[in-house]
């Protein structure tokens, strides 16, 4: 999944960033939108904070539903806002 891959130079490539977050949107044609969380903590204060992201990833077949959790995978760029990738989906939604 993000084991580096020799280039042709014989340099290794970089990890690719991989992030789990829920479907919020399956509306799209191989395609859905996945809110991700991180957790900060203010420097001065040391006050806990939620920033979301929402990102479009490809998903091929379709599988992923609206509340599902799935992990995503950094890719190439697949079109204008894809950037990311379904891996697997880790939790159904209810």
């Amino acid at each position: 999944m993000s084991e580096q891959q020799p280039l042709a130079n014989g340099q290794a490539r970089g990890r690719r960033k991989v992030r789990t977050g829920t479907v919020i949107s399956d509306r799209m044609a191989k395609s859905v939108v996945v809110r991700f969380e991180r957790r900060i903590e203010d420097a001065l204060y040391g006050k806990q904070g939620v920033r979301t992201k929402k990102v479009v990833a490809h998903d091929e077949e379709n599988a992923a539903k609206v509340g599902d959790v799935v992990r995503i995978v950094e890719t190439r760029p697949l079109s204008k806002t894809k950037r990311w990738r379904v891996v697997e989906i880790v939790a159904r939604a209810q």
